[in-house]
């Protein structure tokens, strides 16, 4: 298998940049993480609307002509279904279920895939909450906001990437033996 990138990043970069052109021109700023705001936005006018009136947040999500909810998760079935042509197309697809734990990832904890699988759905759930919390997703916010030069966009791409290497450095931190 070729580990090889078939695009060169400057390629893959201004792919990427002229996509947010045409996605801005075209309908919006782009990202993902409002979409399940807006899903349970929606769900909550049509169960309970008072509860979804007097919740400041939801509020001003999920209206009934809110039409970018289409759109979004268009968006994100989109990347899924993208993702995999892309994978398949360059012969790059890899069964996950049979891969091996990463070494890095077994010297520190173990190599139960069960815990492995607990912990990122978790780490993912976090992740969605601080997109959340910080108003929007590395998408909304590092490719769509920071094209725009958004100064809380570039905020939150200085702290993803902070915040990320200080998590990696304490969970793979090497283990000193007594």
């Amino acid at each position: 298998m070729n580990d090889s990138p078939v695009l060169s990043w400057k390629v893959a970069g201004l792919l990427l940049g002229l996509l947010v052109i045409l996605a801005t021109a075209l309908v919006k700023p782009f990202g993902v993480s409002t979409q399940y705001v807006v899903t349970d936005a929606i769900v909550l006018h049509s169960a309970a609307p008072a509860a979804a009136e007097s919740n400041k947040y939801l509020n001003k999500y999920g209206e009934k002509d809110d039409w970018s909810v289409g759109y979004g998760w268009m968006l994100v079935f989109g990347m899924f279904l993208g993702s995999g042509i892309a994978a398949l197309a360059t012969h790059r697809f890899r069964k996950r279920t049979n891969a091996a734990i990463p070494s890095m990832w077994q010297e520190q904890f173990g190599d139960h895939k069960g815990k492995r699988l607990v912990q990122a759905f978790f780490g993912g759930v976090l992740l969605l909450f601080g997109a959340r919390l910080a108003g929007g997703c590395t998408s909304g916010h590092m490719i769509s906001g920071i094209s725009q030069l958004t100064v809380g966009s570039f905020i939150f791409g200085v702290s993803i990437f902070a915040s990320g290497i200080l998590t990696a450095r304490m969970l793979y931190k090497k283990k000193v033996s007594s």
